[in-house]
């Protein structure tokens, strides 16, 4: 039996797309959804629409009546759209104003829902605005090299802002294909463990360290085998801005190929002198740089 392939739907999950079919958009269920996670462009556009449809519909809701409009200027469609947006805005009518009974009911319609939509869209701004954004900068590739015979799994992370994160908490999940015989072909989360999954003030900088060994989901593997099974890392951080008081969540996707092995982070770190005084210096510049450590490609080759 072939699928049935009605509503489509494309996802993006962090580089890969993913189509789906089946599933309702419900889109009036949802508006809010789609109000926050739309671009602003999207979302003035859309109330710059709704504002003008609103005006044209009131417009020629006046026009219906007999002479619902008093002073109307110019006399013709125009000044009914000119008179409903002053109702709409509740700004007040000047020349023009409502002088039937016709006219003062489509006018008190118009003022509740221009109200009504004001306050909408003020709560919806509102909303957008004081909604907390991730400040978090994840290294563009995880590195991996051996570590005092040990062989280890870094990926670089640092706070943009510079201001306190506090009680930052980091999860490590590698998600792979797995094939059952009775489930079928499915996605498998596994969770790595990492050196350290706290950083009580999360300012500068954040190294994030998991040991490859024999109890590591990664151990015995290589790209070309993790490519095999679609292998790929979500990296998960969250925590509390001091400055908002509110909770920041930042997540990264890397595909198993972005991992480079054999590899180190370049150092962002500079001691300095200034006017007789030890200066620290971090390099940003260089936060997504990384280096080969051709000493431990040749241990490999041997």
């Amino acid at each position: 039996m072939a699928p049935d392939k009605k509503h489509r739907r494309v996802i993006n999950l962090s580089g890969q797309e993913v189509v789906t079919y089946g599933l309702r958009t419900h889109i009036w269920q949802d508006l809010y959804y789609y109000a926050m996670t739309s671009s602003w462009t999207l979302f003035f556009s859309a109330f710059l629409a709704l504002f003008l449809s609103l005006n044209l519909l009131f417009g020629g809701l006046y026009l219906l009546g007999d002479q619902a409009i008093g002073n109307l200027y110019p006399n013709n469609f125009w000044g009914a759209f000119f008179f409903s947006v002053e109702t709409l805005a509740t700004v007040g009518y000047g020349d023009m104003h409502p002088q039937s009974f016709y006219g003062h009911l489509i006018a008190t319609i118009e003022i509740f829902v221009g109200m009504s939509s004001i306050a909408l869209v003020t709560g919806l701004m509102f909303a957008r605005f004081s909604r907390p954004r991730s400040s978090v900068v994840f290294a563009e590739h995880p590195v991996s090299h051996e570590v005092d015979g040990k062989r280890m799994l870094m990926i670089r992370i640092a706070n943009a802002r510079m201001n306190i994160i506090s009680e930052a908490s980091a999860k490590l999940r590698l998600l792979r294909d797995e094939n059952s015989a009775l489930g079928g072909k499915f996605r498998k989360i596994l969770d790595l463990k990492l050196e350290r999954e706290q950083h009580p003030i999360f300012v500068l900088g954040w190294t994030l360290l998991h040991h490859i060994d024999e109890h590591s989901p990664l151990f015995g593997h290589t790209t070309e085998s993790l490519r095999e099974l679609n292998g790929a890392l979500i990296l998960s951080i969250e925590g509390v801005d001091e400055t908002t008081n509110q909770s920041q969540r930042a997540r990264q996707y890397y595909s198993c190929e972005l991992i480079r092995w054999n590899h180190r982070y370049v150092d962002i770190f500079v001691n300095n002198e200034e006017n007789d005084r030890a200066i620290r210096e971090i390099h940003y510049s260089r936060f997504h740089e990384s280096e080969e450590i051709v000493a431990v490609l040749e241990d490999v080759n041997e």
